[in-house]
């Protein structure tokens, strides 16, 4: 992501919790698959360029923040190891500065998915039991944000019905691959144009012609901004957690303990501690008996380029009922 977090007009935006359909106590997965931005990114874009998210600056082994990430403390809590960067070998294809869009200068949604289509091109497999994450979305807002539409756009709103279009695709294109439990976040910006963009992810991902069996778990960090932003404590933080002061400002790192944000446009990792555990109450994700994270396949990504999956969907397909979970 890149920007600003904004985190102190979160309550005036908190979007309320979609209703929850068959949801269960706990899903089994095997593995962890990741896809999206800094949030999420494990070391990609530090494996680039080491002067991003340095550790001089207080980032924590090429993450975003002092620590591990949401989906880094959910593979730990599973299988015992932290996602690794898929330009080291693993299956975390996020890249900071990504977009649900084609549009930046990094690997978006689709050039990650390219990614790993050369993952499975160099002997990977997909999980079929496996959990696909995508966190995507809040690099798009901040392109909206700017001014003017969006280049080749009519309208932010129009970029943003791209965007969730192009996120909900996503979807679409790994579960033809073979995937079916998927973990998809919604649009993290605080700000008006965030409710727009969930609202048209809502619908894409509700048209999806998707296969039986294929469970959705999406999770707004808008409703969980909110609720963190009204009482922190319920999660584990100080009472008084500052939203206003960065902790790369206050010079708090490694710790960075009673700060919301670690430099202004990411959550510190006391935050992401939060996130998991939130989605850990809601959801409850577990460790499949015999799941572990695959070992780092040795494969000739770079070879393949940045490719996008071209054919998600060929032809019709009958639309059958899909595993619906909000949060």
């Amino acid at each position: 992501m890149r920007g600003t977090l904004l985190a102190g007009v979160t309550l005036a935006l908190v979007a309320p919790a979609a209703p929850a359909f068959g949801q269960s106590a706990n899903q089994s997965v095997t593995s962890i698959t990741v896809f999206g931005d800094s949030l999420v990114d494990a070391g990609n874009i530090n494996t680039l360029n080491p002067s991003v998210a340095s550790p001089a600056a207080g980032y924590f082994d090429g993450r975003f923040t002092n620590g591990y990430d949401y989906t880094d403390l959910l593979s730990i809590s599973l299988f015992g190891t932290p996602t690794t960067a898929s330009l080291e070998g693993g299956t975390n294809f996020a890249f900071g500065g990504a977009r649900a869009t084609n549009t930046s200068g990094v690997p978006d949604l689709g050039e990650q998915l390219g990614l790993f289509q050369g993952y499975l091109a160099g002997g990977g497999e997909v999980d079929e039991t496996g959990l696909y994450v995508l966190n995507f979305g809040g690099n798009d807002i901040f392109n909206a944000l700017g001014t003017g539409a969006p280049a080749g756009y009519e309208s932010d709103s129009a970029y943003l019905l791209a965007a969730a279009t192009s996120y909900a695709q996503g979807v679409q294109t790994l579960a033809d691959l073979g995937a079916t439990n998927f973990l998809i976040t919604g649009f993290p910006n605080p700000v008006p144009l965030s409710l727009e963009a969930e609202g048209y992810l809502f619908d894409a991902l509700a048209a999806l012609p998707l296969a039986e069996g294929v469970t959705l778990n999406f999770y707004s960090y808008l409703d969980f901004f909110g609720r963190l932003t009204a009482n922190p404590a319920q999660f584990g933080l100080p009472a008084n957690l500052d939203f206003a002061t960065t902790c790369q400002a206050a010079a708090a790192f490694p710790s960075c303990s009673g700060y919301f944000s670690f430099d202004g446009t990411h959550p510190t990792a006391a935050v992401h501690q939060a996130v998991f555990t939130d989605i850990q109450e809601q959801f409850g994700f577990a460790a499949a008996a015999g799941g572990a994270v695959p070992e780092p396949a040795t494969w000739a990504m770079m070879l393949l380029g940045f490719a996008f999956v071209g054919s998600a969907l060929r032809g019709a397909r009958q639309r059958r009922r899909v595993e619906v979970r909000f949060a």
